[in-house]
């Protein structure tokens, strides 16, 4: 573990994304004048980097060797990245400063966002050409070719996916179901291990259906275009409790307008015919069924119950109840997992053949249990490459995929991405949307995170209690939340 000493706040999240980017294998922490003096005296020995951020420039401090940087002024002829946002100038030094250290360069730059893609899509809305773009990536924000040009991409796709989207007068909905067979190591989404929580489900669904009736009245004026039931694995429902949550869904919205209905199948070892056949009578139009990785000791390891020939016959199921529209996603950087491994992964995928394919490079997250285990293990076990990302992007084009969303997180493993392929007319227009920020999700369920657009660009969110139990007794507080950000 070493610690950054900045001097300035509202730049601690930039500074700890890029320092950490460049130093994976560490546990960075940083402080700022406003930290608590405990935590100042705790990580006072562990300061390795400095930095200083003042109006004319700043200074970084690497091991006794300090560099320097002083903004320009405004009428300095000066390529693109010095121009414009402060801020983003900063981070040019901050992020040449590491890479000439380090020796490193990083395949994002020093973009440091969860959604790169929305500054080509903003540009291609300005009327910018390829060209320009492709610049404005590499000089302001030192992102690689081949990711600056994937941006280009599937903005591109994007624009034409979301041509009819209903943005002032449509909306989305969410449907969070909390529960899963089991934890798995990597997880810190709001998810509750079935077992201890079986007891509680009628009384949840009794609230989420509360919520979704609030919804669909505050809502009525509006135009529904996709809905999403994720988790969590809602498949971890009884199949009557699907049937009554899903028949109580279909009551309360126009379906009539909807593009896309779909519901995270997700787990294996929670997929039965049964469960098939309601979200077919219910008319869901896309499910995933989530393998994570083809290898059955890194299953074993990582927590999921579920044997790879359970994924398979849960895929075979799913295709035999009738579903054309099927995702598959998988997780690259798997703690011990090779190169190797990786491609049998997505052979065996290919074989399968679905209808998209969502690649995720693993993210660590601190209320997970990788964080831990990283601890005990080392990061060296995390092997994600160019290579490992390069195998699964061929793979889905050996399955005449195209890339349509991308997104980033903190803490990726080999500072990569998440890109969702898919078949011509499979893409999952709510990945898009919840993605690009353009339209607003009206989101029930504990943990849920409801965020309204506003026609000048504006976004305002609010947030569901994460914990089961909170969410049932504090119900008529998660509804008023909702009606004071929808009505204001």
């Amino acid at each position: 573990m070493f610690t950054v000493e900045l001097n300035r706040e509202n730049l601690e999240y930039d500074v700890h994304s890029l320092v950490q980017a460049f130093y994976p294998e560490e546990q960075v922490r940083v402080l700022i004048p406003e930290s608590r003096p405990d935590k100042r005296e705790e990580l006072k020995n562990s300061v390795r980097i400095r930095v200083e951020v003042q109006e004319e420039g700043a200074s970084l401090t690497v091991d006794g060797e300090t560099f320097f940087w002083s903004r320009p002024r405004e009428d300095a002829d000066e390529a693109l990245l010095e121009q414009g946002d402060p801020k983003v100038s900063f981070k040019c030094f901050l992020y040449r400063t590491l890479s000439r250290i380090t020796g490193k360069s990083l395949p994002w730059g020093n973009l440091t966002g969860i959604r790169p893609v929305k500054i080509a899509y903003g540009l291609l809305e300005q009327g910018r050409d390829e060209d320009y773009i492709l610049k404005y990536y590499r000089q302001k924000h030192y992102v690689s070719p081949e990711k600056a040009a994937l941006s280009v991409d599937i903005a591109r796709r994007e624009r034409s996916l979301l041509a009819d989207i209903h943005y002032e007068k449509g909306y989305s909905l969410y449907v969070g179901i909390p529960f899963c067979p089991t934890t798995c190591l990597y997880c810190s989404f709001t998810s509750f291990p079935i077992a201890g929580y079986r007891k509680m489900t009628d009384a949840y669904i009794d609230c989420l259906i509360r919520e979704m009736e609030f919804v669909s009245r505050q809502c009525a004026d509006r135009i529904l275009d996709s809905v999403y039931v994720g988790g969590g694995t809602p498949t971890t429902l009884e199949p009557e409790q699907l049937d009554r949550l899903l028949g109580r869904l279909k009551e309360l919205f126009d379906f009539e307008t909807v593009r896309e209905f779909t519901v995270e199948a997700g787990r294996a070892d929670s997929i039965t015919v049964e469960k098939l056949q309601v979200l077919r009578r219910h008319g869901v139009t896309r499910i995933s069924v989530n393998p994570q990785t083809m290898k059955q000791e890194t299953l074993d390891m990582i927590g999921r119950k579920a044997s790879v020939e359970q994924v398979e016959e849960a895929f075979a199921l799913a295709r035999k109840a009738g579903f054309d529209n099927i995702n598959m996603d998988l997780i690259l950087g798997l703690p011990g997992e090779t190169k190797e491994d990786v491609q049998r992964t997505v052979d065996r995928v290919v074989e399968l053949a679905p209808d998209s394919l969502t690649v995720h490079s693993l993210a660590i997250k601190r209320a997970s249990r990788l964080s831990q285990w990283i601890l005990e293990n080392g990061v060296s076990m995390l092997r994600n490459t160019d290579e490992t990302m390069a195998a699964a992007a061929k793979g889905a084009q050996r399955l005449g995929m195209a890339p349509y969303y991308l997104y980033r997180q903190k803490n990726m493993s080999g500072n990569f991405e998440n890109v969702g392929y898919a078949r011509e007319g499979k893409s999952g227009l709510y990945n898009i949307l919840i993605m690009e920020e353009k339209q607003t999700i009206a989101a029930c369920g504990a943990g849920a995170i409801t965020k309204r657009v506003y026609p000048d660009g504006r976004i305002e969110r609010c947030e569901n209690v994460k914990d089961v139990s909170q969410y049932i007794e504090r119900i008529g507080e998660m509804i008023e939340r909702k009606r004071v950000l929808l009505e204001g």
